[in-house]
């Protein structure tokens, strides 16, 4: 194990042990100073689970607005930006915005400092490709139901969502962070009105492989008025970061 997911690993434990599991992002980023070797996901690149979906997807993105869930340090942003998508590009880091912000000076990509479980209400199925990549795998199980109603909640009547992971089988050891996600897990989003459009279970070719899923959904285009009669209710933080 690389010494940069042993601290990250290190500094997740501890916030989840004092109740603040989401806290770690912003400790991690603002500790590495500006050194991108120290955060383990950052390839500095487009993730290429992404890449390929984007290549062999059945339908353009060009011209839609898009969310990306937990941007990094934007490379997933400016590609989708790149294919003349209106991007909305968000991390609860705010040291990790800067950064983006400072990577990409010239970028159309809107970089917001947010958290998931206390975003803009006006992000209501506004957007009509929701990126989500290696968000859900890092935080506590605990708090990935609401997570997953919250991802749902933004995609648009008609918009599509992307869903990259790790995985595992229920017999499997659910190991350490990244938690593995389990498929009847991500059965929860077709529980928030979304739709199974294709799943896939493959092995990576990383050092040690890694098993990843990646899935697409999709919400009908006629949900909208139904939504707004039967919205819930805004998420308290407070309450999701009790473990």
């Amino acid at each position: 194990m690389s010494e940069q997911r042993k601290k990250a690993r290190q500094l997740a434990n501890e916030a989840v042990a004092d109740g603040r599991p989401l806290d770690w992002f912003e400790e991690l980023y603002s500790q590495v100073a500006g050194d991108e070797s120290g955060i383990p996901w950052a390839d500095m690149g487009v993730n290429p689970n992404l890449a390929d979906w984007l290549q062999d997807c059945r339908g353009s993105v060009a011209g839609q607005s898009a969310l990306v869930i937990g941007c990094g340090l934007g490379d997933d942003a400016e590609k989708l930006a790149s294919l003349g998508c209106d991007v909305t590009a968000f991390d609860i880091s705010p040291t990790c915005i800067d950064w983006c912000r400072q990577r990409f000076p010239e970028s159309p990509v809107n970089y917001l400092t947010a958290d998931l479980f206390d975003s803009p209400a006006e992000w209501k199925q506004k957007f009509d490709f929701v990126f989500e990549s290696y968000t859900l795998q890092v935080m506590p199980p605990d708090l990935r139901g609401t997570a997953i109603r919250l991802l749902a909640g933004f995609v648009s009547p008609g918009g599509r969502l992307l869903v990259i992971s790790r995985g595992r089988d229920a017999t499997d050891d659910p190991g350490q962070m990244p938690w593995p996600l389990l498929r009847e897990e991500l059965h929860r989003f077709e529980d928030c009105g979304l739709t199974e459009v294709q799943f896939e279970d493959y092995v990576e070719n990383e050092t040690p492989p890694v098993r990843r899923f990646r899935v697409e959904y999709q919400r009908s285009g006629q949900e909208r008025e139904q939504y707004h009669d039967t919205r819930p209710e805004r998420v308290d933080p407070a309450e999701t970061r009790t473990l």
